[in-house]
């Protein structure tokens, strides 16, 4: 599976992004989310969306940021808002499709 993240950026303290993240393959059956590595850090859990629809989020952004999916476009979206500086990193997304399959990222800036 080949994904392909879009819509990172420079936004402002306050500001709001919509990642994009799609994907080469069908992606209805299977859960994707989201990680993000800032300099100097471990990547980290960032939100997740089931088949289901069900979905999971890092303590930090929940209330902020909202997962989502269109499977039929095969695209999964991460929507920010309230961005604040410690939100800048590279996002990438993937698909748990018999194994974690990662896109290439997308670098994210909020500046202060």
């Amino acid at each position: 599976v080949h994904l392909v993240e879009s819509g990172g950026g420079l936004v402002q303290t306050g500001g709001s992004l919509t990642l994009s993240c799609a994907a080469s393959e069908s992606i209805a059956l299977f859960t994707m989310g989201w990680y993000r590595q800032a300099p100097g850090k471990e990547r980290e859990f960032v939100a997740h969306i089931t088949n289901l629809r069900n979905t999971d989020y890092l303590p930090s952004v929940r209330g902020r940021f909202t997962i989502s999916r269109n499977n039929t476009e095969k695209l999964m979206f991460l929507q920010m808002n309230s961005l604040q500086p410690e939100d800048t990193a590279v996002y990438y997304c993937f698909i748990n499709k018999g194994e974690r399959y990662w896109g290439q990222g997308t670098q994210v800036t909020v500046s202060s």
